[in-house]
């Protein structure tokens, strides 16, 4: 069988169609999707391959040279998996294609390969838009379709897949806002980062399940809400890298007790570092670079007990409490860098700190759903400045 699936890819397949072949009986059979004679559905997946490859237009490492013949679990990158319906019999229940180089679309014809549990085609150039038939795929748990440069705004028909776990869409071209649905999901892990997707961060958290979030590196605006909190029972990594946001940090992102990564870097946020922060027991890596953050770096920040790396550098703090002046005594990496602290090197200028200082943000004078981006004074000079003199 040639196969470009990884040991832990086809390890997750197997546990998938293992789970459902298991409780076929008491689920399954009222799906008509999956109560079709599993030979039909090998048909099917031929048809539905047949048709991929014809719009398939450069395939330079010759993945798909074999996907001739209605015997597709031979196919290169094409796995088979006992039918939930009926043990004895194989479909197609994953398809692994990634840093394949392969230029093409996905054609309608995806959506009769209902049987899928995974579909992985990180690094190729797949364009266009997503399918509506992919909303046929009702046991897919995992789509990687990250690297390639699908376009379009958010693809809500991913958000109709009922048994989707993990979803990664970085590195494409989307556009537009987020669907709020998207965190009402039962998601564990949502990659939209790298993408052109604007507006608001979503406030409406409700129902979500995620344990690692990444928004980063697209054009949203505003604050982070402080409906973030509803994510504290599950988030475990938080990434917000270059993500337009303004405003205060939320003392919500605090109540996030199962937080190891925090990474708020290079955004416009100000004001002080909430005290909250002081209670994420599990808090490893704490990333803040390249903000306009004031005020003074809390102990309780410092002294957290899981804490590996500490990231301050080109803001605009003005104290460092108690061990937070030497955190490297007790093994932690830090850079506190280009912000106001007497007596550390590599700082602002006076001129440049004073013209901050002068004006504190009170960040309990503003409401998330209210503030208007808050800028510095035009003296201050960008938020990532060019060395200690900035100049």
């Amino acid at each position: 069988m040639a196969l470009s699936l990884t040991f832990p890819v086809l390890i997750s397949v197997l546990l998938f169609h293992a789970c459902l072949v298991s409780t076929a009986k008491h689920s399954l059979h009222h799906n008509k999707n999956h109560t079709a004679n599993p030979k039909q559905h090998l048909q099917q997946a031929y048809r539905a391959l047949k048709a991929w490859k014809k719009v398939i237009y450069s395939d330079p490492k010759n993945l798909t040279a074999d996907w001739v013949g209605p015997s597709v679990c031979s196919y290169t990158g094409i796995f088979c998996a006992p039918s939930p319906s009926d043990p004895n019999s194989l479909v197609v229940a994953g398809i692994d294609l990634n840093h394949g180089d392969i230029a093409g679309f996905l054609p309608e014809a995806i959506g009769l390969l209902s049987d899928l549990a995974l579909i992985h085609l990180n690094s190729n150039r797949f364009c266009g838009i997503l399918p509506r038939s992919l909303a046929n795929l009702s046991l897919l748990y995992e789509l990687d379709l990250s690297n390639n440069r699908f376009v379009g705004p958010f693809p809500d028909v991913v958000l109709a897949l009922p048994s989707l776990k993990y979803l990664d869409l970085r590195y494409n071209e989307f556009e537009g806002p987020l669907p709020p649905k998207l965190f009402s999901n039962p998601l564990d892990a949502i990659f939209v980062n790298n993408n052109r997707l604007t507006s608001l961060i979503p406030r409406d958290f409700s129902g979500t399940t995620a344990s690692v979030v990444v928004f980063a590196n697209n054009d949203f605006s505003g604050c982070l809400p402080p409906t973030i909190a509803r994510f504290a029972d599950t988030l475990e990594e938080l990434l917000l890298i270059n993500s337009s946001l303004s405003g205060c940090l939320p003392p919500e992102v605090g109540y996030l007790y199962k937080l190891r990564v925090l990474d708020m870097s290079y955004n416009s946020l100000v004001g002080p570092v909430p005290y909250s922060l002081a209670g994420l027991g599990h808090l490893e890596q704490l990333i803040l670079e390249h903000n306009m953050f004031t005020g003074t770096v809390p102990l309780g920040v410092c002294v957290l007990p899981s804490l590996l790396n500490l990231t301050i550098s080109y803001n605009y703090f003005s104290e460092e409490e108690g061990i937070c002046r030497n955190l490297t005594s007790r093994g932690i990496a830090i850079d506190d860098r280009y912000n106001c602290l007497p007596d550390k090197p590599l700082q602002r200028s006076q001129k440049v700190c004073d013209a901050v200082l002068e004006h504190p943000i009170d960040c309990y004078d503003h409401e998330c759903s209210a503030m208007a981006p808050l800028v510095a004074p035009s003296t201050a000079g960008p938020s990532i400045a060019p060395g200690p003199a900035d100049t």
